[in-house]
């Protein structure tokens, strides 16, 4: 059939413009339609104004501890007004960018709302445009719990809003967000009190990380709530709780999951299959039920990082137009990064998984206070677990915290995803003093 385009992809995020920026390369004639600002989630209210945040928090701490090294340092102040304003500047810099990057590549773009008419049309903005291929891609939102008061609080979005430093916060959420808001509020001098339903942080990750998190981040001064489940809030934004009432809060941030932004696509109208939640149904080629409609990132419930979506993008790209015919994304083995204070790093089975696969499992683990801290009151924690299988001792998980870990996992991971055994580990000579070497030299 004849079409206006190769492909075109309804989200101008991580997933969409992957796809569509690998597909220009093999010289298809590709539209990305984003709704909200270019870049998505990621470069506008994730991954990059969040690190610019992290960053921003450990200077702060670095201030404070540099005493212990002997330098006679205070903070005189701090304005978060100004952080804001240099974040803002520097993100704009980047959606500004893309411009004159997706003309140079000649992809069409699009600012609309883009629903499928049929599975071979999308409509935006009173038009409608055709393609041998479409890719969903239309990232996620925020989610508010549906309890009386809710509209009290803001979300992550809204953290990126906040004109002033919060004085006193309560953060509802103990999962990748909610750690890592919580530690850069607290870092940059706000008191911060962290609630979560499960009885420990971090669900699903380790237990030797979610143990050590919990006594960092309670010595720095993060009040952690656990097995709390939040029932209503009031508009001096008092917390009513089964644990009872918290009071004093100034900020309330949800940090309690994302939801699929599927709910408006026209997934009806082509017939594309979702789950209960909204999640785009798909097979390991990133195909759902409509042959010629794929879905990425977030809107498919899996592994909701950005690393993720821009490689399934290009992979798909590279099966549909350069002859791959087998290409697609092993979702095993993904590396992931908490940036809490200190980042936690892992990758592959945690112990407790290992032993519900595997006969034989062996863990080697290590946990110290890293020298960068030797000479400081206020010390973090490094903690380091490989986890091994069979009579080789292959290494099927690694899980850190600690300074670096969220740079030192990356070639620690790739040893991983080729299958290393603990002995290839112990046969690597140790780069000294690190903490990085303790991974392999652990008995």
């Amino acid at each position: 059939m004849n079409t206006d385009y190769d492909i075109i992809a309804i989200g101008a995020g991580s997933g969409g413009l992957s796809a569509v920026e690998r597909a220009a390369e093999y010289g298809k004639k590709c539209l990305v339609i984003e709704v909200k600002t270019i870049g998505g989630t990621c470069v506008n209210v994730g991954c990059v104004p969040k690190k610019v945040m992290w960053f921003a928090a450990n200077t702060g701490t670095m201030i404070k501890n540099a005493q212990g090294f002997g330098f006679k340092v205070e903070q005189k102040g701090f304005s978060w007004k100004k952080l804001k304003a240099g974040r803002d500047n520097y993100i704009k810099g980047i959606t500004d960018w893309y411009d004159g990057y997706l003309q140079k590549l000649g992809i069409d773009y699009i600012h609309g709302f883009g629903q499928l008419a049929d599975k071979n049309t999308v409509s935006v903005n009173g038009k409608e445009y055709t393609a041998e291929h479409i890719v969903l891609a239309p990232g996620g939102d925020p989610s508010v719990p549906h309890i009386e008061g809710a509209e009290y609080g803001i979300t992550s979005d809204g953290f990126f809003t906040l004109e002033e430093l919060p004085k006193k916060v309560a953060v509802i959420g103990g999962g990748y967000i909610g750690v890592e808001l919580a530690g850069v509020l607290n870092a940059l001098g706000s008191k911060v009190a962290l609630f979560g339903r499960a009885d420990k942080l971090l669900h699903g990750f380790d237990s030797m990380i979610q143990n050590a998190l919990y006594k960092d981040y309670s010595s720095h001064g993060i009040t952690i709530h656990h097995n709390t489940q939040i029932d209503k809030v009031s508009k001096d934004k008092t917390l009513f709780t089964n644990q009872g009432e918290f009071t004093g809060f100034d900020t309330i941030i949800w940090a309690v999951g994302r939801n699929p932004m599927t709910q408006h696509l026209g997934l009806e109208t082509a017939g594309v299959k979702c789950d209960q939640k909204g999640f785009i149904l798909t097979d390991k080629f990133q195909t759902t039920n409509i042959g010629n409609i794929f879905a990425l990132g977030d809107a498919t419930g899996h592994t909701p990082l950005t690393p993720v979506a821009i490689a399934a993008g290009r992979r798909l790209s590279d099966r549909l137009y350069n002859n791959m015919t087998d290409r697609h994304l092993d979702y095993n083995n993904i590396t992931t990064v908490v940036f809490s204070h200190p980042p936690i790093g892992t990758i592959g089975l945690t112990e407790v998984q290992a032993n519900e696969k595997f006969d034989k499992v062996k863990i080697y683990k290590s946990e110290f206070t890293p020298m960068a801290d030797a000479l400081l009151k206020q010390k973090t924690t490094t903690a380091l677990k490989l986890v091994c299988v069979g009579d080789d001792e292959k290494v099927v998980g690694c899980h850190i915290m600690g300074h670096g870990a969220d740079e030192m996992l990356q070639g620690f991971a790739v040893a991983i995803k080729m299958g290393a055994t603990k002995k290839q580990f112990d046969d690597t000579v140790a780069i000294h003093p690190t903490s990085a070497e303790e991974l392999v030299t652990m008995r």
